[in-house]
């Protein structure tokens, strides 16, 4: 279906072009939360509210970027927010367990294997998660918008609404705490 006609067929609540949607952009949606937040039952969560926060949000849809642009930015943003929400209940967790309750704290990543990512030892990939995810937010979104979604430059600067200099710094400074993270992981082995 073109674009348009998918978008004003969504923007008229048809039910056939919502199925078409998430036919079309479920496995983008879903490897996008997933390149963020680690977790396979989490990252179909943040895709679940993903389309649901469309459907109650396409009639603000301008057409000023592409429709697939837009639903990066929506799941990075529940991704993000999601990821914020966790790390504040390990946070409450922690300071409940130095009160005596006996609340476990998850401190390693969980066993997952992304699907925009291929290696033969799943222990590598899960180092390369963990460092991922100590980058900062805008290190790690332009990180995994580029090398694990696939997209240039130009389509994560219009995704993080920012300009391709600004891609190109986070890019940099990304692979530099990368390379010095999983240097020490490595020399400390």
């Amino acid at each position: 279906m073109i674009e348009e006609l998918l978008v004003e067929s969504l923007k008229n609540r048809q039910q056939s072009a919502f199925k078409q949607l998430v036919a079309d952009f479920e496995h983008m949606v879903y490897n996008t939360a997933l390149g963020i937040i680690h977790n396979p039952q989490e990252a179909e969560d943040v895709a679940q509210e993903v389309f649901i926060q469309v459907y109650e949000s396409i009639q603000k849809f301008k057409g000023e970027s592409k429709l697939s642009t837009w639903l990066y930015r929506i799941t990075i943003t529940k991704a993000l927010d999601w990821q914020r929400h966790k790390q504040r209940k390990k946070r409450f967790a922690v300071v409940t367990s130095l009160f005596g309750l006996n609340n476990e704290v998850e401190t390693e990543i969980p066993d997952f294997v992304h699907p925009g990512i291929i290696m033969e030892n799943k222990e590598r990939s899960a180092i390369l998660f963990k460092a991922i995810d100590k980058l900062p937010e805008n290190q790690k979104v332009a990180f995994v918008l580029n090398k694990v979604e696939g997209q240039n430059y130009q389509e994560v600067a219009d995704i993080m609404g920012v300009t391709v200099g600004a891609v190109e710094s986070y890019m940099h400074r990304a692979k530099q705490n990368l390379r010095k993270q999983l240097a020490t992981y490595y020399t400390d082995q």
